[in-house]
């Protein structure tokens, strides 16, 4: 008896301590990059041996190129980010290893990141690319992100992502082609851009075409002749378009990635299990009017009599858990002026959509292996309550939701473009807090005659 109760003691040891989230079990790496000390944090991940070399190296790489990147290492941060890329093409030509994840809990297996996660990669190496003056680079990293994102929806005939096309990706294209004097493809991809932020984004994140993208579009229209889109344009807008000559001391493109995106932690679905007439199950929940019909006639004679007297099933699935702004609006002030930071892409909300959207997809195959182990545990039950009990904690420990993600990433970008009119040129960036306070910064940049300077500004 007492080595049952020592037994069923160090059962519940590892399971209450495999609940606790990924963000909890990392909470000392998080608690330094959310207070900026990025050498800290960097210590931290390379005495980390076990999860550069196991199932969460991906994530190992992805964060270390984020805090090479903070660290203004851009090099180093795309040989981090190379590798992670390499490892995740990897990953996706290994589909016996993407079958596992539905079939089995999928924090035991290497992380597989979120569709968003993967482009965020590119948008990274792209930045970095700006840092060191390689307009081509860059351009290369932008390129592939709306090339990933249609090969990632191709593999969802039926329920694909709402995040098909990134419009922030083709704004970026048209800022590096105006930057290298190539305006009739940047007129393009701020087309491009425009179309995107006026159907998907504004449908499903709620973010429409920038102000500063509207006065891009009409002047590279202007440059490049085209009379007819620039009216068209005058009219959707409701201005009229002024040429103003650029200045002799170049420009400035401002970045500001504002905040923490979200983390993931689990939660729980409720079904009431029901019979229908044509030989079918179906799992049923009211709530959030989900309905999973399974046919008995695609099930093992096992899988049947283990369904047979389950009334209800809970499922787990990840959730995302926002993480609130110390700043929700910044300006740049230059010469009297004052530029309003406008958001390109929100991060946020297309990580709680993309996530909604896998779990369309996978709920129903995990939910007919989470229904298939209850009914197992309830059988064992009725046999011998600890068999029943033991078969319930290898199912807790088993069936519990992937928490990981890559949680340095940004909740939001936003950006400006400012002409500069002096060789130096002093720019104070305001940040402002929902609730009154206020971080000014001050900046120096040198004009140059005809170049763009990219600059990139980071708050947590």
């Amino acid at each position: 008896m007492i080595r049952l109760l020592v037994g069923v003691f160090l059962c519940s040891l590892f399971f209450f301590s495999s609940c606790a989230t990924w963000y909890e079990r990392t909470s000392e790496f998080q608690q330094t990059i959310e207070t900026g000390n990025f050498e800290k944090a960097d210590k931290l991940l390379r005495k980390d041996k076990r999860m550069a070399k196991g199932k969460n190296k991906i994530l190992f790489y992805l964060n270390l190129g984020y805090v090479e990147f903070m660290a203004g290492h851009p090099k180093e941060s795309n040989q981090a980010f190379e590798t992670a890329e390499q490892l995740i093409d990897e990953q996706v030509r290994n589909p016996a290893l993407q079958a596992a994840v539905l079939l089995s809990n999928p924090e035991i297996l290497p992380y597989k990141p979120e569709d968003f996660e993967v482009i965020m990669v590119n948008f990274y190496k792209s930045m970095n690319y700006l840092q060191m003056g390689d307009m081509e680079g860059a351009m290369v990293e932008v390129r592939k992100i709306n090339i990933k994102l249609q090969q990632l929806n191709d593999k969802y005939p039926d329920h694909k992502n709402r995040y098909q096309r990134d419009a922030f990706a083709h704004l970026l294209m048209g800022l590096i082609y105006d930057a290298s004097g190539n305006y009739n493809d940047a007129f393009i991809a701020y087309r491009n851009a425009f179309e995107t932020y006026q159907t998907d984004y504004q449908k499903n994140f709620g973010l429409g075409a920038p102000d500063q993208l509207k006065q891009d579009l009409m002047r590279t229209a202007y440059l490049c002749g085209f009379t007819s889109e620039l009216k068209q344009y005058e009219r959707e807008f409701e201005v009229q378009y002024h040429y103003t000559a650029p200045s002799p001391y170049g420009q400035l493109v401002f970045f500001w990635l504002n905040g923490l995106g979200p983390v993931k932690s689990e939660w729980g679905i409720n079904f009431v299990k029901e019979r229908r007439g044509d030989g079918a199950i179906v799992f049923h929940n009211a709530e959030y009017g989900l309905t999973f019909p399974f046919f008995w006639g695609s099930a093992s004679t096992e899988e049947q009599n283990s369904l047979a007297d389950l009334k209800i099933v809970r499922a787990v699935f990840p959730k995302y858990v926002e993480r609130p702004l110390t700043y929700t609006q910044a300006d740049l002030r230059y010469k009297g002026q004052r530029f309003g930071l406008e958001m390109a892409e929100d991060i946020n909300q297309i990580a709680f959509k993309t996530l909604h959207d896998r779990m369309v997809r996978e709920l129903s195959t995990s939910l007919l292996r989470v229904a298939t182990k209850q009914g197992i545990q309830y059988a064992a039950s009725k046999q011998n309550e600890w068999v029943g009990f033991f078969v319930g904690l290898a199912n807790a420990a088993t069936e519990k939701a992937d928490t990981r993600n890559w949680q340095t990433l940004p909740y939001s970008i936003s950006y400006r473009r400012i002409p500069l009119q002096a060789q130096e040129n002093k720019i104070v960036l305001n940040c402002f807090a929902p609730k009154g306070g206020k971080m000014t910064q001050e900046f120096t940049f040198m004009g140059q005659p005809k170049k763009t300077d990219f600059f990139v500004y980071s708050t947590l």
